[in-house]
């Protein structure tokens, strides 16, 4: 077959996107497992992770506080009118507490953090890359990925799974002040129905999707940010851009991909 044929022969074009997708991942592992084995080697590097615990952490609080309460708001609304036409609106804080802490907090968490923490850090490890910076780096005999990446998994791990339990406990809240202060549920009622349906293995299970989204989220950040400088599309600032959008996109899918999986497994 003619180079021309293979060119638009519709099974070539797949089998190259297929290699490429199985190489990247590839070669995603490799970054992810080079950067965790740095998590453990001396020095430690505890001023890189308290930055870093205060870029992803601290600084998304507002923005997960935010988001959280609007969506038990709409929880309470959305559940209480469905919840009506069974006569069971006393149960609104188990349906509200429960799709919070399985499934909604440690996604829309991880969400939020993907577009404010990891298109900036996407966006910072690439111009990084492009004005030749780890390349300095390497000169001085200093691991990049030890430097950059392995300090970010650290503060993800310890900020996602806190920033989840304060998603949960805002939406809650948001539920109460829809269900109870607008809605006539009454209050003892919401928050009994909250203590006696939640149980640990519910709060594990959000937890254990949180610290897995915080690795694919940081490992998807940094990679497409480390690799900004062999994007085939293009290069320079423009490159950095493209960067950024394909790091949120494919770490917001992996996100729910995750998610799901997950979810089969703990369910």
């Amino acid at each position: 077959m003619s180079q021309a044929n293979m060119s638009i022969n519709p099974f070539a074009q797949l089998g190259r996107a297929t290699l490429a997708l199985l190489q990247g991942f590839g070669k995603a592992t490799l970054f992810l497992m080079h950067s965790v084995v740095h998590m453990f080697s001396r020095p430690w590097q505890w001023r890189r992770v308290i930055e870093q615990l205060y870029f992803i952490g601290a600084k998304s609080i507002i923005v997960i506080c935010v988001t959280g309460l609007f969506t038990g708001m709409v929880l309470g609304l959305q559940g209480y009118y469905t919840l009506s036409k069974f006569g069971s609106t006393g149960l609104l804080g188990s349906a509200v507490a429960l799709t919070l802490i399985r499934e909604l907090g440690p996604v829309l968490t991880a969400i939020m953090i993907i577009g404010r923490a990891g298109s900036a850090m996407t966006a910072e490890i690439g111009i990084m890359r492009i004005s030749e910076q780890i390349d300095a780096l390497k000169t001085m005999t200093i691991d990049p990925i030890r430097f950059l990446v392995s300090p970010r998994i650290i503060a993800a791990l310890i900020s996602f799974p806190l920033l989840t339990a304060i998603f949960d406990t805002v939406g809650i809240f948001g539920g109460y002040l829809t269900g109870s202060q607008l809605l006539g549920i009454n209050p003892a009622t919401y928050f009994y129905r909250v203590e006696s349906s939640v149980i640990m293995a519910d709060v594990a299970g959000g937890f254990i999707k949180s610290i897995f989204f915080s690795i694919t989220v940081i490992t998807v950040c940094c990679y497409h940010g480390y690799y900004t400088h062999i994007r085939r599309d293009n290069f320079g600032a423009k490159g950095v851009g493209l960067s950024t959008t394909t790091a949120v996109v494919q770490a917001s899918i992996l996100v729910l991909v995750i998610d799901y999986i997950l979810t089969t497994f703990l369910l």
